[in-house]
């Protein structure tokens, strides 16, 4: 039986879709605009939250109906934290996961993207690198800076451990002082991630749908 693809947003329950969904079907999540953490952003602002991805998440490893999860993100980033709790909650599911970033991948959107059993880019997309950075007030004491240091190194263990991204380069495209007018950091296209190791392959949709039908019950176990 073909698999059947069903999109839905991020809700906290996917019993509808559930309903809906043939055997072997795929679930597809969309990350997009800003990844919203503990406190709301304004209505005009596109957001994730992580409040509802967490418990879909876990509704989709429970569910008999679902095989494959696609992830779709055109991301401009957002909280580390929200962002690091969903990334790691992708990257310990059993089921097979894809992901494909479409537009962009940037900033806690680069941890999410690499945190599927593969990914997948577009050769227009684009992903930016840059240190972990802070709104607001912040206390200049040294500790609130070893914080943000600590912030950091946990980004760059997970972006390793999960590419072929090596930790020293990660860093020196992180701080890099002239490609951004604005900032420090890197911006790589399609092509250059892949060849970079941080993301596994350029392809769409097709590609990222072949290789989760390869898990499904008619296919073979994995490429």
């Amino acid at each position: 039986m073909p698999l059947q693809i069903e999109k839905q947003t991020a809700q906290p329950s996917i019993q509808n879709s559930a309903e809906n969904n043939f055997s072997g079907g795929i679930f597809c999540l969309s990350i997009i605009g800003q990844i919203e953490g503990h406190y709301s952003l304004d209505s005009n602002t596109k957001t994730t939250k992580y409040d509802h991805v967490i418990p879909l998440l876990i509704s989709l490893e429970e569910s008999k109906d679902i095989e494959g999860i696609l992830v779709v993100l055109n991301t401009l980033g957002g909280d580390v934290e929200a962002g690091l709790a969903i990334a790691e909650l992708i990257s310990s599911m059993s089921k097979p996961t894809a992901s494909i970033v479409l537009g962009g991948g940037h900033s806690i959107g680069v941890p999410l993207a690499v945190s599927t059993t593969r990914s997948f880019i577009v050769p227009s997309a684009t992903m930016t690198i840059h240190p972990v950075r802070t709104s607001g007030l912040i206390l200049g004491v040294s500790q609130a800076f070893d914080y943000l240091d600590k912030m950091q190194d946990r980004i760059i263990r997970f972006i390793t451990s999960h590419s072929k991204m090596q930790e020293q380069y990660l860093r020196d495209v992180m701080h890099r002082t002239d490609v951004l007018v604005n900032d420090i950091g890197s911006i790589l296209d399609g092509q250059a991630a892949v060849d970079c190791g941080l993301i596994d392959e350029i392809g769409g949709v097709k590609e990222a749908i072949k290789y989760l039908k390869s898990f499904s019950k008619d296919g073979q176990n994995g490429l």
